[in-house]
């Protein structure tokens, strides 16, 4: 959207990234310079998080870095907020949905001790369905789909940002003349109580969980470190935070977000680079003077390391056991089976209910049921509508979400200890007993639709959408969009009769199965489900399951273009339907997959884009599924490379299954990622959660994660292969190419592959 200022001299004047030309102008040598002047020791923070003694800890990091040079002195740059006093607006088209409004200002640096004050702000104005903006334009007047505030904090200045997605056929100065009446209230009366005090503790909530995770204990310090010469700064921010006030908040954001914003509106259309260059550059420039440079006031002392780093990167011989909790098991007084692993790090329990049937169960319905009755469950009980809803949940610090993948639906929660009963409480109400309003579904019908429109506009969404009715067929349960969300037609059509009567099938206690993970144990979670779930009846009618049907892979190769005029790349996808991950053979599936396109170094990608540099990225992914699953080819490309790379994906794709089988190198490659990855990929609840969720709903046994290890070593070269030639078939691709017609259709018939048909953005062939 821009940077914090726009004074030519300013360190954010420019995108991060840099421009093109000054990219396409740079040498090696300008690189080497960079990195000389830049990356010496004394430049580095270096963070060592997680089961490892302090001494041990100070014994490595000496051995390992303490004899690096310390680099020349770098100078820090102090903080520079450029702080605007007039309004200044531009305009600019982009290839979106609908008209999209920006609004920044200016704010202080991270560590300031404003900062956390103006967090509450904008967390009062755009953070969540309560939030006044949100509450306002979304809710009640519904001119916008979707709006937020949050601020984008760095080192010498911060971005306090709204963002507006305007109703389609709403006029923009109508929202803004909305957006001004709401944001001078607040500037006039500044938040309630109850407004600074749920968001409070929304944002200690969210702490005690971010805290979990080992990464975000080493960033923590190292951004304390960093930015504000303190490892230990968050404490002060959550100080800041409690002490702050009612007047306190609104006085920070009169003085901040009371004046000086720039507006930027994107309008749909083809964007022209060489005028939104000229409006960026054309900016009102921020007034002030920069605050001067210090110098670095460090002192640096190298000592003898014993380390020969003449042999590379250190070997790994060992690796810590996986710690992994022992799954338990018990059933609710009506039969719902609960599974759980008891994780006691941090005071968070975290749970889903399952409900068999997901998006394949819109079968024989209005495309999108599943995904929207899901959605509609957030949006209120009998008895307390969305926002009464939301500030419940934000009360006790509560978060819990709904919604579908392809074979089930879940409700999932995640609550702190102290606040489980009533959080139970409130999730069953909302699982039990949704309202279902016309009111509602109308509003999140027109949020629907935008979100499938902004589908369409995005190539990789677009082609998502597209492949799997070409993959399975249309009369197939899987043959639908893997977005989940519908079609036009279809949302529209929707009623609450039919939300009520998917509800009535699916969502039900005889298709209900309970995960648990965190800070509880079997003794204490069972009575406490059984008080809200226990006497939960399943419906007299009987229980509809999905009917999955085997998928023969097509004679030929098939080849698919949607037309996206102007697209600066190709998305290039290439389909074929795979077995289920349930399959006995699943792990050597997975593992083909890695070494042939789903790590940076696999076959895909090291040729599209380290060795052409026609694709920033190009890899092979599956969607995980009860039944056949599909195993999708992917690859972003330049516009003039786009029959080339499909060329060489159709090679690579022929030489796995003929004369160029994985070798051993490759395979044990992958192998070696997969175990070394294991000790922190369980790290968080959310992860262990995640892991119950698969062994519930694929079957596996109770120990799977604890076997991983020695069945992933225990793979043989042969099967991985024999896997690949089951599930790779270059004569029978179906491929997907989402681009400009007019410069990709004739290079692509060129090929030869197979006919071109031009689909639209709905899947139908028009050509």
């Amino acid at each position: 959207m821009g940077a914090p200022a726009r004074t030519s001299n300013h360190p954010y004047h420019h995108d991060t990234i840099g421009s093109m030309k000054d990219l396409n102008a740079a040498s090696l040598a300008d690189v080497k310079r960079w990195f000389a002047d830049h990356y010496g020791a004394a430049n580095t923070t270096l963070v060592i998080a997680g089961d490892i003694a302090p001494a041990l800890a100070k014994e490595k990091a000496r051995a390992y870095f303490g004899d690096i040079p310390a680099g020349p002195p770098v100078a820090r740059q102090q903080p520079w907020v450029a702080a605007r006093d007039k309004s200044t607006r531009g305009e600019m088209v982009d290839q979106v949905a609908q008209v999209r409004i920006y609004r920044e200002w200016n704010v202080p640096q991270n560590g300031d001790a404003e900062l956390p004050l103006l967090d509450l702000a904008a967390s009062v104005l755009g953070s969540g369905k309560t939030s006044r903006l949100y509450e306002r334009l979304v809710y009640k007047d519904r001119i916008a789909d979707a709006v937020s505030v949050d601020i984008e904090g760095f080192a010498l200045a911060s971005m306090f940002q709204l963002q507006v997605d305007v109703k389609d056929g709403i006029d923009p100065a109508r929202v803004e003349k909305i957006v001004d009446a709401e944001w001078q209230r607040f500037l006039k009366d500044g938040p309630t109580q109850d407004e600074i005090d749920r968001a409070r503790t929304r944002a200690h909530a969210a702490f005690v969980r971010g805290v979990e995770k080992v990464s975000n204990q080493a960033r923590m310090l190292a951004e304390g470190q960093v930015y504000r010469n303190d490892p230990l700064a968050y404490k002060q921010d959550l100080a800041m935070l409690d002490a702050a006030t009612r007047a306190t908040v609104l006085a920070a954001a009169k003085k901040w977000i009371g004046k000086g914003d720039y507006t930027l509106t994107v309008k749909p259309g083809t964007p022209d680079p060489a005028k939104d260059e000229a409006e960026a550059a054309g900016l009102a420039a921020a007034p002030g003077k920069p605050m001067p440079v210090l110098p670095p006031t460090y002192e640096y002392k190298t000592v003898k390391s014993a380390i020969d780093r003449g042999h590379g990167t250190p070997q790994v011989a060992q690796f810590p056991e996986l710690k992994f909790p022992a799954l338990q098991r018990g059933k609710l007084k009506n039969g719902i089976e609960v599974v759980l692993a008891e994780r006691h790090e941090i005071p968070v329990v975290q749970a889903k209910l399952l409900f068999a049937g997901g998006y394949a169960a819109d079968r024989g319905r209005k495309l999108g049921s599943a995904s929207f009755t899901a959605a509609m469950i957030a949006e209120g009980t009998k008895d307390m509508n969305a926002l009464e809803l939301e500030r419940r949940t934000d009360r006790i610090g509560m978060n819990w979400s709904s919604g579908c993948d392809l074979d089930n639906c879940a409700a999932s929660l995640n609550a702190l200890k102290s606040q489980l009963a009533p959080s139970l409480a409130l999730w069953a109400d909302v699982v039990r007993h949704p309202a279902f309003r016309n009111e509602d579904i109308a509003r999140l019908r027109g949020l629907w639709l935008a979100g499938i429109a902004q589908e369409k506009t995005d190539p990789t969404q677009l082609a998502l959408r597209t492949l799997p009715p070409l993959l399975y067929g249309k009369d197939h349960a899987y043959g639908i969009p893997f977005t989940g969300s519908g079609t036009e037609a279809s949302i529209k059509a929707l009623s609450d009769a039919d939300l009520r009567a998917f509800a009535a099938d699916n969502i039900r206690p005889d298709n209900a199965r309970i995960v648990v993970a965190g800070d509880t144990t079997l003794a204490d979670i069972i009575p406490a489900l059984d008080r809200v779930f226990g006497d939960w009846t399943a419906p007299k009618s009987a229980l509809k399951k999905n009917d999955l049907p085997i998928v023969l892979a097509p004679a030929k190769p098939r080849v698919y273009v949607m037309d996206r005029p102007g697209s600066q790349q190709s998305v290039i996808i290439a389909g074929i339907v795979a077995p289920s991950t349930m399959a006995p053979n699943n792990m050597q599936i997975n593992t083909m997959d890695n070494a042939f396109g789903g790590l940076f170094t696999s076959r895909l990608n090291m040729n599209l884009r380290e060795d052409k540099h026609w694709a920033y990225g190009a890899f092979t992914f599956s969607q995980n599924a009860r039944g056949q699953r599909p195993f999708m080819l992917y690859a972003p490309v330049q516009t003039d490379k786009t029959a080339e790379s499909m060329a060489e994906m159709l090679r690579e794709s022929q030489g796995l299954v003929g004369d160029q089988p994985l070798t051993a190198a490759e395979i044990g490659k992958v192998k070696a990622s997969d175990v070394r990855a294991l000790p922190g990929e369980f790290e968080s609840a959310r992860a262990v959660l995640s892991s119950l969720q698969n062994i519930v709903v694929y079957q596996r046994p109770d120990d799977y994660v604890q076997t991983l290890k020695a069945r992933i070593e225990a793979q043989q070269d042969s099967a991985v292969n024999a896997a690949a030639k089951e599930v790779v078939k270059p004569h029978a691709l179906t491929w997907v190419v989402v681009g400009d017609r007019k410069q990709i259709e004739k290079s692509i018939r060129d090929l030869k592959i197979s006919e071109i048909q031009v689909l639209d953005a709905d899947g139908n062939v028009v050509h």
